[in-house]
């Protein structure tokens, strides 16, 4: 029986509006400026209300959003995310994991992703934070978190020694299953200049080699990309969507976001990549294409 899920990223969802000046006393100014100057022109809310009816009708086993729900990472913005992630389902349908932006200085947690803790949380009895597992059927979706504050005009993650261990584990435990690993950052190098990238990928993408994972999917760098990292099973395609609500005004891609189809057979897998991307009315998201994957079951 065919399973589906949704990957989204970057939605950037949050007003600025109201934010007070004791407030940007940190690396938060530059975020904030860059949102007065044309993030606030570029992520419009009303393309993510265009984006959540799409998604109402979709039926999908999991929605995964790959980070950077915020600008600045401030109390407000996690607030108003929260209320966002309630209207797209409940938390055991939709799981999130932290960006950049997120995390883009250190704050009190709970006042911040502590109002996100069920929609990260992992399936119940199993142990909270990073790595996350959720099972559903055959699929198994398992969660990274490459968030952490970095110097002003840094955009970097990483995947700490902790949650790389348990990643190992969790792709083992999982062997047999169709294993799709979400994370903000990309773990193919050189798909971002220094100052953005992931700074232990290599770490990252030996792990998924030797343990093997069928899809690695991402954001962060608001554009579709295709990549392959080599796998214990055979390449693993590397996703990224662009940014969920952007307007194209910049040079960046247009608002997308990709839904998977995933069937098992006597070969394998075989997935339906549906992309689909804002219109060029503005008023709703429509299917511009589609891909099929072929890939091996790692029995």
């Amino acid at each position: 029986m065919a399973q589906t899920f949704a990957q989204l990223s970057d939605p950037h969802l949050s007003d600025l509006g109201g934010v007070q000046a004791s407030q940007l006393l940190s690396k938060r100014l530059l975020s904030y400026l860059s949102w007065r100057r044309k993030r606030r022109f570029e992520h419009r809310r009303e393309v993510l209300d265009a984006l959540a009816e799409d998604l109402a009708g979709a039926n999908l086993d999991q929605l995964l959003i790959t980070g950077d729900l915020t600008h600045t990472g401030l109390p407000e913005e996690f607030r108003q995310a929260q209320q966002w992630l309630r209207q797209l389902g409940p938390a055991d349908r939709v799981a999130v994991t932290p960006g950049n932006h997120d995390a883009l200085v250190k704050d009190d947690p709970q006042q911040t992703f502590a109002l996100w803790r069920d929609y990260m949380a992992p399936d119940p009895g199993r142990e909270t934070g990073f790595p996350s597992l959720r099972q559903r059927g055959e699929l198994a979706f398992i969660g990274l978190s490459s968030a952490l504050p970095t110097p002003p005009l840094m955009a970097s993650g990483k995947v700490d020694g902790t949650q790389l261990r348990a990643l190992a584990e969790l792709l083992e435990e999982t062997r047999g299953r169709f294993r799709v690993v979400y994370v903000h950052h990309s773990p193919v190098q050189g798909v971002e200049k220094w100052r953005k990238a992931l700074r232990n990928a290599d770490a990252v993408a030996k792990v998924l080699s030797t343990h093997g994972a069928e899809l690695v999917l991402h954001g962060h760098g608001h554009r579709a990309r295709l990549d392959q990292l080599p796998g214990r099973d055979g390449d693993i395609p590397v996703i990224a969507v662009p940014s969920a609500s952007a307007m194209g005004l910049y040079g960046a891609d247009v608002a997308a976001y990709n839904r998977y189809r995933v069937e098992r057979d006597d070969r394998g897998w075989q997935v339906t990549v549906e992309r689909r991307q804002l219109s060029a009315d503005r008023k709703g998201f429509e299917p511009v294409g589609e891909d099929r994957l072929a890939l091996p079951r790692s029995d």
